[in-house]
């Protein structure tokens, strides 16, 4: 299966249509955000799309946004979650909260753990998990999303240029 992944829009739908529209290119077949959605109109761009997502530090009114995301059939999975798809196991967290990333990297019962916060991208593992931080489409140098083939462990970082 082919995940896109992106985080920290940060009500940026502008930056996340076109980083939808550069992961779609790629054949992502489900959509991850790792938090800080920050508005309506960044859900919209993932409106009718396999997608999920969690709360990150930024994201003040959690109720209306879950509200909505529910209304276009967006998962909201909360401060964390846990999915299965192409037989792998992950982990989504945003990255602020210390402890639950701790507990996931010395559980050792995931494949990929998913989190953004840092704007910085990162692949690196801990053990058996591959832990992965898209970078961010807002308040970044350079601004990226990834694109994970889970049936090769196959990881890229897409630049979305021109935001």
């Amino acid at each position: 299966m082919i995940v896109g992944i992106l985080s920290d829009t940060h009500g940026r739908a502008d930056a996340t249509a076109a980083a939808v529209n550069l992961l779609r290119e790629r054949q992502a077949e489900f959509f991850i955000h790792c938090g800080d959605v920050g508005s309506e109109g960044v859900l919209d761009q993932l409106a009718g799309l396999p997608a999920a997502f969690v709360w990150g530090n930024t994201d003040w009114d959690r109720n209306g946004l879950q509200r909505y995301a529910q209304d276009l059939g967006i998962t909201c999975l909360g401060s964390f979650g846990e999915l299965a798809l192409g037989g792998k196991r992950f982990a989504i967290l945003h990255g602020d909260d210390e402890k639950t990333k701790m507990r996931v990297l010395a559980g050792q019962q995931h494949d990929y753990l998913l989190q953004g916060h840092t704007h910085v991208r990162q692949d690196r593992h801990v053990g058996t998990i591959r832990c992965i931080n898209p970078g961010a489409l807002h308040r970044a140098r350079e601004k990226t999303v990834a694109v994970l083939d889970t049936a090769v462990d196959e990881l890229s970082f897409v630049r979305v240029e021109g935001i």
